[in-house]
């Protein structure tokens, strides 16, 4: 079943109203037509089943056959704050991380972040990302679109970080399973999280220092060494079936 995103004013008694794009998208590319079914999230923890109804002029009518409240966000919210990587690796990090249950990603400009972003590139990158966190949160099933911040400096993010309750920052030269998975069950559902994790390269010893005093704790994800694109999914994933139900 298709899904797509409204805000609450789009719901108006047993009628939906879908604008913009979408519009399109529905009745030239998917070629929907009146009675076909479609998930709806209002980002306001409801969400709806419907059958279109038809088009007006600039907008798609749906018409409401079930209400219901939102059950695919986790009881956390966690915000990924992802280094800067090269080349194309954020597009998948966005995609994975919105399926994984991420609140927010925020990319991270640290020492050893290769990729430098001007503000005309970093301004397409960010609206690039967003409608993969978009595209992501329909083929999830959420119940809203995770935004993807402007590009932070190291300092901002921790500044930023530091309004969360718990902070990780998962560091190949922390030591330590048994401590790692204390720190992880600690974590309790209605908590704010946010994740650290650096480029390719990894973080400087002073950054990871400024975490810590910031409050974050360094923990292992293993005696493996994992690529910058895969050591944020395999936390979130983890805290996903810590947390899930």
């Amino acid at each position: 079943m298709q899904h797509f995103f409204v805000t609450p004013s789009q719901v108006e008694g047993e009628r939906i109203y879908i604008e913009g794009s979408d519009v399109n998208h529905m009745k030239n590319v998917l070629r929907m037509r009146p009675g076909e079914a479609v998930a709806i999230s209002d980002g306001d923890n409801l969400k709806y089943r419907c059958v279109v109804e038809g088009y007006e002029e600039g907008r798609a009518v749906l018409a409401i056959q079930q209400r219901m409240p939102v059950d695919t966000e986790l009881p956390c919210r966690i915000i990924l704050f992802q280094g800067l990587p090269k080349q194309d690796k954020m597009e998948l990090i966005v995609q994975k991380a919105v399926e994984l249950g991420a609140s927010q990603v925020v990319p991270v400009a640290t020492r050893r972040s290769v990729v430098k972003l001007d503000e005309k590139k970093a301004a397409k990158k960010l609206q690039r990302w967003q409608q993969i966190a978009e595209s992501a949160a329909k083929q999830a099933g959420r119940g809203y679109i995770p935004q993807v911040s402007s590009v932070l400096s190291y300092q901002e993010a921790l500044e930023k970080a530091g309004e969360l309750d718990v902070l990780l920052i998962p560091y190949e030269l922390a030591e330590g399973m048994e401590e790692a998975r204390k720190v992880v069950a600690s974590i309790a559902q209605g908590q704010s999280v946010g994740i650290f994790i650096g480029p390719e390269g990894g973080f400087e010893k002073e950054e990871v220092d400024a975490a810590i005093r910031q409050g974050a704790k360094a923990i292992t994800l293993g005696r493996r060494i994992l690529r910058t694109e895969t050591a944020g999914l395999a936390i979130l994933s983890i805290l996903m079936f810590r947390l899930e139900g």
